[in-house]
């Protein structure tokens, strides 16, 4: 394990999982980071699923060439390397296979890995799914990466629609999306939309007790 993740914070990640995508996002903006969402392509398998953690990153390259044994070897390489708690967010730079699949999403659900975000393809889904493996991805194929993909650097930076991400920097993800928190703001990220939150709460709590919303908005400036 690098210096990039030495030792995952899990109260953190506990904490960002208490908040929503939506509010996260709406954080970064006013403190001039507006440009940390991924592509909305980018789906749960389960709806209802809410990932957060600290990032651990992955990335591959498509090449038919290669022997299937090497294939593998790089790829359960990535299973055997990706710290517990922590969210695999991998960078294949291929669209057309599955880069998660049943016995994989297993693996890594028993090694204590939070989830798992693409900029790629999954297969498996129904098993994944019911095993509750938390799974984000572009698209879902019967294709799999044997002898066709390999997993290449671990912990390097990548890059997913123009966001740049490194190991250790934080990441949630839910139904709205998925929003990338550089590590050394995550703290404050999460803090101030912790109380974000409460002041939303307040809102909600005067609207429906008739406040006229305008009014609830000039009072405690938020919407």
């Amino acid at each position: 394990m690098s210096n990039q993740i030495n030792k995952i914070d899990i109260s953190l990640a506990d904490r960002l999982e208490k908040c929503y995508s939506g509010a996260v996002y709406d954080v970064l903006r006013a403190m001039g980071y507006p440009n940390q969402t991924l592509s909305n392509q980018i789906r749960p398998l389960d709806i209802t699923s809410k990932l957060s953690g600290q990032v651990y990153t992955v990335s591959g390259r498509y090449d038919d060439t290669l022997e299937p044994h090497d294939t593998l070897l790089h790829w359960t390489a990535m299973l055997s390397k990706a710290p517990k708690d922590s969210v695999i967010i991998c960078q294949p730079n291929d669209h057309t296979l599955g880069h998660m699949g049943e016995l994989s999403a297993e693996t890594l659900l028993l090694r204590g890995v939070r989830g798992y975000i693409v900029d790629g393809g999954c297969r498996d889904s129904e098993f994944i799914s019911r095993i509750g493996f938390k799974v984000f991805s572009k698209y879902c194929t019967p294709m799999d990466v044997v002898g066709r993909w390999t997993a290449q650097d671990f912990e390097e930076p990548i890059e997913i629609d123009g966001v740049k991400i490194i190991s250790g920097d934080y990441v949630l993800a839910d139904r709205d999306g998925v929003v990338i928190i550089p590590k050394n703001i995550a703290e404050e990220v999460i803090a101030k939309t912790e109380e974000v939150l409460q002041t939303e709460n307040l809102v909600r709590t005067a609207i429906l007790a008739g406040e006229d919303p305008q009014r609830a908005y000039l009072k405690y400036g938020k919407f």
